[in-house]
């Protein structure tokens, strides 16, 4: 039996070269060492990465510590300081006797948080009509329209619900706030109705009198500043400079240890008018019931010292109450005393006497025959009333009121009529007419006078008793306190003095004085106004008063309607002073389209000056006259 065939080992030999298959023999791999790559690109790519974030820190660093180290620092003042406006306190407008007409109170913004009114936040259906019911009577709004603020945005937290709000008002909210949380249920978490409503204090200007004067005055607008009138002619003044609070914060609440700086406000001048307010109260009421009983579009009464110039009593009807500017009628918002310019008629044929006196063309006495009809130009002119020849003195074409006589008076002022004209426009002039008053008051109209060169063919009649040119009150006023001050003229004036914060009262500076006629014409002149008074046939009879001699003039003129820009419906006026032996008030009045009763001046604004000046010569406590009027002859 044979053994069995060990198998064979395989003979050593030569390493066969690995088969083509891209890898090597285990054993070859085993045999090779590791080899670790090297370190040294890396860490300079990332030395490089540091090297430019530590030069963009390094770069930025410079910029913020040096270039814009000044910038940064002042927007992080701003970002930790905060500046806080201290209003400055309005001055008080009064009258001449120290009765408050404007005047500053505190008031308050009331404010509400609509979100605190959400389903989610309160369950109450309806919520936010629900407190619109209960503030509406409180607020005096509308509730309709107090829910509507309050359901505008729902999400919002502010919205304004009433501004410029008496303490008396917030006191009331604060109650109905108290009776809501009473009857608010624990389960609401102690949200009502009125919880979201606050305050935000501010200050109200205020009128005490109402609507007294309010067109004079005017109003101070929704940023405090005066939005007309007086208001806005003295806003630099009654405004005064507010000052300012600077206080660090953090977290929005004031650091209490924390850096405080403080200017002051300097509070407004309080500034005193020549204005009286019983007069001023009189006139507006006597303006007011005629305009009511005319059914007139509008009137107006300026009272003057005649020997001061100072303005007593500027009265617009209808009027408005500056407290309630939201129901004012715009209309009536302005002072039409100073802005409306109008026709003045008769009341301007004193300024035609007054240069016919002082050029010695004519006196008192002057026989004038006054045909029923006389053709110039290319017209026929007539007196309000037919009638036949008249035989009257220049004094009796003045009290009789007559177109005509003034007509032919004036044509004795020049060889020509160019020559008149020129004559009259320069007493027209000199006695204000087309110019400012001085009054410097806004939206004042200067009137208008056109150069006598520009004058029509009709203008050259129609002028010298009172159309084809045109004033406005406060000028028509002067016009006869400078009659009454002896010839001169007084620029008027409407603020005595001011006193500012250190309690100093300074007086408003003296106005000019300019010499318009003579004493003597001025003296003449006011004979024959009496006359146009205290005569029978005179035509301003209804302003007599018992005990003074009046001087005075009636007015009855076309009217320029300003919408159509044509003659419509009349201009009914009075202007006149006493006590006319020693002049001390001037009183004018003019009612604007009466379409009711009597539209002539001595019917209608004839009661109103009686009125009027009865009660300032009552209130001045000025003596009643010491003699009797001269009464000069009207007729020959």
């Amino acid at each position: 039996m044979t053994a069995p065939r060990q198998p064979r080992r395989p003979v050593p030999g030569p390493a066969r070269p690995a088969a083509r298959t891209g890898t090597r023999p285990r054993s070859a791999v085993a045999a090779q060492p590791l080899r670790l790559g090297s370190p040294k690109p890396r860490l300079r790519l990332i030395g490089f990465a540091l090297t430019l974030v530590m030069l963009a820190f390094t770069m930025r660093l410079l910029q913020v510590q040096a270039v814009d180290a000044s910038a940064y620092a002042a927007r992080a003042n701003v970002n930790r300081y905060i500046p806080v406006t201290l209003a400055a306190e309005r001055g008080t407008i009064t009258d001449r006797n120290g009765v408050d007409l404007a005047t500053t109170v505190d008031a308050y913004d009331i404010t509400a948080a609509p979100d605190l009114l959400t389903p989610e936040r309160i369950k109450i259906p309806d919520a936010p009509r629900r407190a619109a019911a209960l503030l509406a009577p409180v607020l005096g709004e509308s509730a309709d329209g107090i829910e509507e603020k309050l359901t505008a945005n729902p999400r919002s937290k502010y919205v304004v619900l009433a501004r410029q709000q008496t303490p008396q008002v917030w006191n009331r909210i604060r109650e109905l706030k108290k009776k809501e949380a009473a009857r608010t249920p624990k389960g609401r978490g102690g949200v009502n109705l009125l919880t979201g409503l606050n305050r935000e204090a501010h200050s109200r200007r205020v009128y005490p009198n109402g609507d007294l004067a309010a067109g004079m005055l005017g109003f101070v607008n929704a940023d405090g500043r005066g939005g007309g009138g007086l208001e806005a002619q003295l806003n630099t003044e009654l405004a005064g400079k507010d000052g300012k609070r600077v206080y660090a914060q953090s977290g929005g609440r004031q650091v209490p240890t924390g850096d405080l700086k403080e200017q002051a406000a300097v509070p407004g001048s309080d500034v005193e008018l020549t204005i009286d307010r019983d007069i001023q109260w009189a006139a507006q009421n006597a303006v007011a019931e005629q305009v009511r009983a005319s059914a007139a579009d509008r009137g107006y009464v300026v009272v003057q010292d005649s020997r001061t110039g100072e303005i007593l009593a500027m009265a617009n009807a209808p009027g408005y109450n500056p407290n309630d500017l939201a129901h004012a009628d715009r209309a009536a918002m302005g002072n039409a005393a100073v802005q409306d310019a109008y026709e003045p008629g008769s009341v301007s044929k004193v300024m035609t006497m007054a240069a016919v006196l002082e050029e010695g063309a004519a006196t008192p006495d002057t026989h004038v025959e006054v045909p029923n009809r006389l053709p110039r130009a290319d017209r026929s002119f007539a007196d309000d009333i037919d009638h036949g020849i008249w035989h009257l003195t220049l004094n009796g074409v003045l009290a009789k009121s007559s177109n005509i006589g003034t007509i032919l008076a004036s044509e004795q002022l020049g060889k020509t009529r160019e020559q008149a004209n020129q004559v009259l426009h320069s007493y027209l002039s000199k006695f204000g007419m087309g110019k400012p008053t001085g009054l410097g008051f806004p939206g004042e109209t200067p009137g208008i006078l056109a150069p006598w060169q520009k004058w029509e063919q009709s203008q050259a009649y129609t002028i010298p008793f009172g159309q084809g040119l045109s004033l406005n009150a406060l000028q028509a006023a002067s016009v006869y306190s400078t009659i009454a001050g002896g010839g001169e003229r007084v620029r008027p004036t409407l603020v005595r003095g001011s006193k500012g914060p250190d309690g100093r009262f300074t007086p408003a500076a003296t106005p000019p004085r300019t010499r318009v006629i003579s004493e003597k014409t001025a003296k003449q002149l006011s004979t024959m106004l009496e006359s146009v008074v205290d005569d029978r046939d005179g035509t301003g009879t209804k302003a007599k008063i018992p005990g003074y001699r009046v001087a005075g003039k009636t007015g009855t003129s076309n009217r320029v309607d300003p919408a159509t820009g044509r003659y419509h419906g009349y201009t009914a006026s009075f202007a006149g002073f006493a006590p006319a032996d020693q002049p001390r008030i001037t009183v004018y009045c003019a009612i604007q389209n009466p379409t009711r009763g009597s539209y002539f001046g001595g019917q209608i604004c004839g009661p109103v000056f009686q009125q009027v000046m009865s009660f300032a010569l009552k209130t001045l406590q000025v003596p009643p006259s010491g003699s009797p009027p001269p009464r000069l002859p009207v007729e020959y």
